[in-house]
């Protein structure tokens, strides 16, 4: 590959691994926009192996908690804005290798590509050291967002307690309508408005992106509707 890429011995050290075959750590940092050798497999690995990882952490940490609980902290963890803050924490971006239009386009900035290029990196870690080496590095890398977990966090988020509302209510799934986008990439602002037959008023939210957005929306609708907060939620 031919892509100008900064010393992948610096991302090493970031990540706290060497790789024996350092092609596994660029076949993970390739996006499919680059051509056919890309990270998707990789990543498809990562993904089960991280969701286990942590699962196992989650079960060891909190033993009174129940399978409800356990399967919201666990979410709240891999989800795709986590792991995207995580990549940028040791600048992942820039290590990434895409096509021309992706590089055009700002594809080292997205939460998408970010995310995915750092389960591929799980992935390869496990090919290239076995399931222990991937366990360690990924408790490793998760151990202070682990350690400042609580039960309080694993309350459900406002769009999931609404749609349960409203489903008690037997009334129609809310539609969620981005109402207006405002400035560029990584500095957007979404406002979204909450749409449900039993709403007498508007419900909207904003947020960076249009999850926080509409997260945001649906605790407005929620208040509106007269239902005890439990907290917004971002998930």
């Amino acid at each position: 590959m031919v892509q100008d890429t900064p010393s992948f011995s610096t991302l090493e050290k970031d990540l706290g691994y060497q790789f024996q075959e350092r092609g596994l750590l660029e076949q993970a940092l390739t996006h499919r926009s680059y051509g056919a050798q890309n990270n998707e497999r990789l990543e498809f690995l990562g993904d089960a192996i991280l969701n286990f990882v942590i699962a196992h952490a989650l079960y060891e940490r909190f033993v009174s908690a129940h399978e409800g609980q356990l399967s919201r902290l666990r979410a709240r963890l891999v989800r795709r804005q986590t792991l995207a803050e995580m990549a940028r924490e040791i600048s992942l971006g820039k290590y990434l290798i895409m096509g021309t239009g992706e590089l055009k386009s700002g594809g080292f900035s997205r939460d998408s590509i970010l995310s995915d290029a750092l389960e591929g990196i799980i992935g390869a870690i496990y090919i290239d050291g076995g399931l222990e080496s991937a366990q360690s590095n990924i408790l490793v890398w998760f151990r202070s967002r682990i350690e400042g977990l609580s039960l309080d966090d694993s309350q459900k988020d406002s769009k999931t307690r609404l749609q349960e509302f409203l489903q008690s209510q037997g009334a129609m799934l809310p539609e969620y309508v981005v109402t207006a986008m405002i400035g560029k990439a990584p500095d957007q602002e979404f406002t979204v408005e909450c749409r449900s037959e039993v709403l007498t008023g508007m419900a909207q939210g904003k947020g960076g992106n249009r999850r926080i957005a509409e997260q945001m929306a649906a605790t407005n609708a929620l208040h509106l509707l007269g239902v005890a907060s439990e907290g917004s939620g971002e998930g």
